[in-house]
Formats: structure tokens, C-alpha cells, sequence
């Protein structure tokens, strides 16, 4: 063995071989500051140094500022948390939409708009503004798209104007609470199964708050619980939702409802039937738009023991989601 080392040691002292670079040692912690002083300035850097097939909690911790860049992380890094420092100060804000062309050419639609792309699983987020400032006649500009399982967000704003919240697997998870979401159309969509827990709707169009895709085999889709629906002074025909898939699946439960929602409650998609197989419920909800006299003939008022069923162990199964610690 003596002799093997030295013989190697020989070899890098004649510059025939150079000794490996040591692994990237990746911290727990990581800093992001837009003015140097952190481990990083920008956010996709930080994300870039997860490791693949990670196992370990890390937490990138962003201070204040408008980072303006197009975020992703890669379905293979997991178990990361983003914490801002301020909710409304820590800003991570792109503008991709229909119209514009990606570096490699492509060109953008719905599906890669995103600011921030979140595939990995066990992600978590808290205090941060996700946002997609391409403007009210943009079309579809997605501010947050998850799609890896098990991702939970707290005291995040979320704002954009169409289709800003892209909950984009039917094979994830999502729990959000004390958040805020504001947009224009279609603004929270997708697939996913997800709880939302005193969080802020914010409309700025009379349009629809969401447009869901749930599976047929899938029991549950969105959940709004102890929200808060309203919208601008301008907004009086706005929509719960309409079905975009023809198994759709949203609940208002216990939910204030703004004026600033249709007497009717919901829409239909276009043109089709999806709405004949949809499963747009409401339970208990209260304010002016909460009125159900007028509501459309296909949706649901939950019975108590229905109603009784929608919980948190019920919906995410094994995950019991991460909660906020402020």
C-alpha cells in the first residue's frame, strides 16, 4: 500500500495525473442574497447545488429582494424548504407567456410559463411572493407549477392574472395556508389534490377561481376550508370554478364568500358536458355570494356527514402535511 501511494503521489508531483476534486459539501442552511452577502445571489443557484436523490433537509433561506429569475427544481431534488425572509418583500417573479419564445427556442404556452417550477418531492415554502408579472392581456402565465408530491405552503402570495397556480400532477399532494392567491382566470388549475386553509382569494376579473382536471378515480380534488373569497370593486360575476376535466372536483367549506361571486356559484367549461360529472360542492359557507338559492342545479350542497368525511387524513392518506411555525 506504501508503495501504490507513493507511486500515485509520483504521478501528481510530474503532473501526469491531478488528484480528484473533493465532493460539493452541501449545507443545511443556505443564504441567498440579491447583494452578496450569502452563500448565493441568485435562488436557481442554490437550487442547482441540492444534490440528486437527496435524503437530507436543507433550507435555502432567501433575504429580501426582487429576484427576477425563471426558477425549477429538478423532480430528483427533494426535501428542501425555501424560507423568505418577508412574505411581501422576498420576490421571485419571471414573466413567460404566450407570445414569447424560450432560449431553446420553444414556444410559450401554459405548460412552461412558469416563474417557479417545483417537481421535487417534500418541498415546503414559507413567507415568499411567488409572481408572473407578464400583464392582465397576457394569457397564460403561471406564476407557481408543483408537481412533485407531498408540498406544503405558508404565508406565501401568489399572484398573477391567468392561470397563476398550476397544481400540475394527479399524482401530487399540496397544503397551503395563511396564503394569499390572486388572479383573473382559470387561476388556480390542475390535477392535484390539494387543501386550502385560511388563505386570501383575491379576483381581479369577473372570470373563474378555478379550473380543475381530478382523475375520476380520485375521491377529493380542491379543498378551500376557512378561506376567504373576494374580489375588485369592479368584479360582480365571477365564478367558484368551472370544470375543466370532466371529473372536476372542488369543495368550499366554512368559506366566506364575497359578493363578487355569480348567484348561480359556478360555470361550465365551453362547450362541453364536463359539468354533468363534476363534483363542485359547498358546506356551511357565509357572506353575501354565499347564498345558495340560486345556485346551479349541478352542484352540491354537502350534507353534515359528508361534509364530516373531507379531512386532512382522509385526503393526503399517509402525509400529514408540515404545518406553519412563524
Amino acid at each position: 500500500m506504501v508503495i501504490k501511494y507513493l507511486f500515485f503521489a509520483a504521478l501528481v508531483l510530474l503532473g501526469l495525473s491531478q488528484p480528484k476534486e473533493p465532493p460539493a459539501i452541501v449545507r443545511e442552511r443556505i443564504v441567498v442574497a440579491a447583494d452578496g452577502s450569502g452563500d448565493y445571489k441568485t435562488v436557481q443557484a442554490a437550487l442547482d447545488v441540492v444534490p440528486v436523490n437527496n435524503t437530507k433537509e436543507i433550507t435555502i433561506y432567501i433575504k429580501k429582494g426582487v429576484y427576477r429569475e425563471k426558477l425549477h427544481l429538478d423532480s430528483m431534488c427533494n426535501h428542501v424548504t425555501l424560507v423568505g425572509e418577508d412574505a411581501g418583500s422576498t420576490i421571485l417573479i419571471y414573466a413567460d407567456h404566450p407570445g414569447m419564445a424560450l432560449a431553446n427556442g420553444d414556444s410559450v404556452n401554459t405548460y412552461n410559463s412558469y416563474s417557479c417550477l417545483i417537481r421535487g418531492d417534500d418541498f415546503s415554502a414559507r413567507h415568499l411572493t411567488f409572481r408572473n408579472d407578464a400583464g392582465y392581456r397576457a394569457g397564460q402565465a403561471v406564476a407557481l407549477e408543483v408537481q412533485g408530491d407531498r408540498a406544503s405552503f405558508c404565508d406565501c402570495r401568489i399572484i398573477g392574472n391567468q392561470d397563476i397556480l398550476f397544481l400540475n400532477s394527479p399524482d401530487s399532494r399540496q397544503y397551503y395556508r395563511d396564503c394569499y392567491i390572486e388572479g383573473t382566470t382559470d387561476f388556480i388549475f390542475g390535477a392535484a389534490t390539494a387543501w386550502f386553509e385560511n388563505c386570501h382569494i383575491y379576483s381581479k376579473k369577473n372570470s373563474h377561481v378555478t379550473a380543475a382536471s381530478t382523475p375520476r378515480e380520485h375521491s377529493y380534488g380542491f379543498i378551500f376550508y376557512h378561506c376567504v373569497l373576494v374580489g375588485d370593486s369592479a368584479v360582480t360575476n365571477a365564478s367558484l370554478g368551472r370544470p375543466w376535466r370532466p371529473f372536476a372536483a372542488v369543495d368550499y367549506i366554512h368559506c366566506y364568500i364575497g359578493g363578487h361571486i355569480r348567484p348561480q356559484g359556478w360555470s361550465v367549461w365551453n362547450n362541453t358536458d364536463n359539468h354533468l360529472s363534476s363534483r363542485f360542492g359547498e358546506y356551511k359557507n357565509y357572506g353575501p355570494g354565499a347564498a345558495i338559492t340560486s345556485r346551479v342545479s349541478w352542484a352540491h350542497q354537502l350534507t353534515d356527514e359528508e361534509a364530516q368525511q373531507i379531512t386532512l387524513k382522509n385526503i393526503f392518506n399517509d402525509w400529514y402535511p408540515e404545518m406553519c411555525y412563524y
